[in-house]
C-alpha cells in the first residue's frame, strides 16, 4: 500500500532524472524483506527534493539500510536555477534537515549516498557519521569508440583474444543466468548470497521499464564463458552482476561483455558505473577499463545503546 508520500514520489520520480537504484520500480523489486517510503521536501505543493529509505526489522532492532543488490539512494535535490553557491549549502541544510525529520526513529541507519552528493555536513551536525567509499565511472560512453581507446594495452588484448574464441547472444534468460552464477561461484568454493526470487523481480521490473539487459559470452561447444547482467536508465548504467568461469578465465570474454555492455547504453545515458570494489583486485580491474575513481558517501547513525556496543567490540575485533 502507497503512502501520500510515496504517491508523490512516483509523479516526481517520473519527471526528474532520479538515479536508477532510487526509482520506485527499482524498490519494488528489491524491498521483499522490508518495506520501503520516502522523506520528501515540497514547497508550493510541488516536490523538490526526496530521502527514499529501506526500512526492516532484524531481531528487537528496526534498522534503515541498504536493500541487497542496491549500491547507493541518499538524497535528490533539485535546484533553483541560477543559485549562487554559497545560497545553495544553505538551501541544502534546509532541505536536507525536513528531510533528516521525516525520517521514523530506527536503532541503526546506514545510507551510501549517491556520488551526486558531495554536501553531507547537515546529516553531520545532526548526529551521522560518514565512511568515504569509492566506485569507478566512466563519465562519458556516448563516444564509446573513445572508451574503448582509453582502456589498457591489457583489456584490448583481452578483447581482441575473445574475439577467436567466443561469440554473444543477448537472449540468456534470467533463470539460466542466476544458475551459471551458482555454477562459476561454486567452482571457486563460493555460494551465492542472493536468492532467484530477488533476481526475478529485478529483472521483471527492469524489463517493464526498459532498464536491464543480460550479455553472455559463449564458446562453439556452447559452454558460458561469462555473464553480463546490466540495469540502467537515462542517469547511468551499472554493471549490476558478472559471472566468470574460472575454467574458461584466460579467453578475455568478460572484458568483451563489459564493452558491449558500454555500447548497448551508450545512445541511453551518460555513464557507466562498475559500482566500486575496495578489494585491491578488482579494484585493478575496473581502473583498466579508463574509469575515474569517485567516491561516494556511507552514511551512519547508531542509536541503539547494544547495537553501539557491538560496533565498539568489532571493531577492536577487526
Amino acid at each position: 500500500m502507497k503512502s501520500l508520500n510515496k504517491d508523490k514520489y512516483f509523479e516526481f520520480a517520473a519527471r526528474e532524472p532520479i538515479p536508477i537504484f532510487s526509482q520506485p520500480w527499482w524498490l519494488d523489486a528489491v524491498c521483499i524483506d522490508g518495506q520501503w517510503d520516502v522523506a520528501i521536501f515540497e514547497k508550493n505543493n510541488t516536490v523538490i527534493a526526496s530521502l527514499p529509505y529501506y526500512m526492516k526489522n532484524k531481531g528487537p532492532f528496526k534498522l534503515i539500510t541498504m536493500p541487497p543488490l542496491t549500491q547507493t539512494m541518499g538524497p535528490f535535490i533539485t535546484y533553483p536555477e541560477g543559485q549562487k553557491y554559497a545560497k545553495k549549502l544553505a538551501y541544502e541544510k534546509e532541505v536536507m534537515n525536513v528531510l533528516i525529520d521525516q525520517l521514523p526513529k530506527v536503532d541503526y541507519f546506514c545510507q551510501n549516498f549517491h556520488p551526486s552528493i558531495t554536501n553531507w555536513l547537515p546529516f553531520y551536525w545532526r548526529g551521522f557519521s560518514q565512511t568515504t567509499r569509492y566506485t569507478y565511472i566512466i563519465d562519458n560512453i556516448n563516444d564509446h569508440e573513445q572508451v574503448y581507446q582509453n582502456f589498457t594495452y591489457a583489456k584490448k588484448k583481452n578483447i581482441k583474444k575473445s574475439e577467436n574464441m567466443i561469440h554473444l547472444r543477448f537472449d540468456l534468460d534470467v533463470n539460466s543466468f542466476y544458475e551459471n552464477h551458482k555454477l562459476t561461484l561454486g567452482k571457486q568454493g563460493q555460494k551465492i548470497e542472493y536468492q532467484f526470487n530477488l533476481l526475478n523481480r529485478i529483472y521483471e521490473n527492469g524489463q517493464q521499464n526498459n532498464g536491464v539487459k543480460i550479455i553472455s559470452a559463449h564458446d562453439n561447444d556452447n559452454n558460458i564463458h561469462a555473464a553480463l547482467l546490466l540495469v540502467g536508465n537515462n542517469t547511468s548504467a551499472y554493471d549490476l552482476i558478472s559471472t566468470i568461469d574460472p575454467t574458461f578465465r584466460n579467453s578475455g570474454a568478460a572484458s568483451k561483455l563489459v564493452l558491449e555492455g558500454i555500447k548497448l547504453f551508450s545512445k541511453d545515458t551518460q555513464k557507466f558505473d562498475f559500482e566500486g570494489s575496495m578489494i585491491e583486485n578488482v579494484e585493478n580491474s575496473f581502473r583498466q577499463f579508463g574509469a575515474i575513481q569517485t567516491p561516494y558517501f556511507q552514511i551512519k547513525k547508531v542509536n541503539s545503546k547494544l547495537l553501539q556496543l557491538r560496533e565498539c567490540f568489532n571493531a577492536l575485533k577487526k
